[in-house]
């Protein structure tokens, strides 16, 4: 299954006369202000709010939340654990999923069953891995994201930007895998600038891979989240990943 950018859209569902239409539930309500925050993010800079994909994160979900943002019109939705995904994936089965975790060699398999996207493609191992997964059950042109980790000093998972070119050779090498874009992970508690500068470097090397045609034209850059995806936004993020703005803990 191919899973294209533009299949969806932050656009909240509106009347004939375009006024946004009442929220029906407190997580539609919530969701609302998520996408008028994404829309006045893009007003900003000139860009079109419905180029801008939401994932809303379930990590801090409960079924009844999750039914309630299916009936406020959200449609994709992600998780970065194998387990969780297929647990809400029972409630919601309708839904496109991404999975936003790395992937360990016993749940790789699974983990791509369960979702449409896999946002956190981070080693050459896993690259192998997910080839051969797929081989398992001839399945092609799945959509896969390269995890890119902007400062490897703090220790976390993703590739860094001087390898990047080399992963990108790996999974064009497995005809199975579909690169539609790469992601990235703020870091921790980082200041408005730090943010800024980061998220801006990544853009400009999307686009550049855009202008290649390495990534395609409808590829995704996925960056920000609940604390700074209107930071992200601003700075070229065409998908973002938001749970607790949607999914407060408070209501699990």
């Amino acid at each position: 299954m191919q899973v294209r950018a533009q299949d969806s859209s932050v656009a909240a569902p509106r009347h004939p006369t375009g006024n946004l239409e009442p929220a029906m539930n407190p997580t539609g309500a919530r969701l609302a202000a998520v996408r008028v925050r994404i829309a006045e993010a893009c007003a900003k800079t000139g860009r079109d709010a419905e180029k801008v994909r939401l994932v809303a994160v379930a990590k801090t979900a409960t079924a009844e939340t999750l039914r309630e943002a299916w009936d406020a019109g959200q449609r994709d939705f992600g998780h970065n654990r194998v387990q969780a995904l297929e647990d809400h994936r029972l409630v919601l089965p309708e839904a496109r999923w991404h999975l936003l975790g790395p992937l360990q060699g016993r749940k790789v398999r699974r983990g791509l069953a369960a979702a449409e996207c896999f946002q956190a493609l981070g080693d050459g191992k896993t690259v192998a891995r997910c080839e051969r997964a797929l081989e398992e059950v001839d399945r092609t042109d799945y959509p896969v994201l390269l995890q890119v980790n902007l400062h490897p000093e703090d220790g976390r998972y993703g590739c860094s930007m001087d390898g990047l070119q080399g992963l990108i050779g790996e999974v064009l090498a497995h005809p199975r895998l579909q690169l539609q874009g790469l992601m990235t992970l703020a870091l921790a508690d980082a200041q408005d600038s730090q943010l800024r500068a980061d998220f801006a470097a990544l853009a400009e090397h999307f686009h550049a891979l855009q202008s290649q045609r390495v990534l395609p034209q409808d590829a995704w850059l996925s960056m920000g989240m609940s604390q700074d995806f209107e930071t992200a936004v601003e700075e070229g993020a065409n998908l973002v990943r938001v749970g607790r703005a949607i999914f407060p803990p408070e209501e699990q």
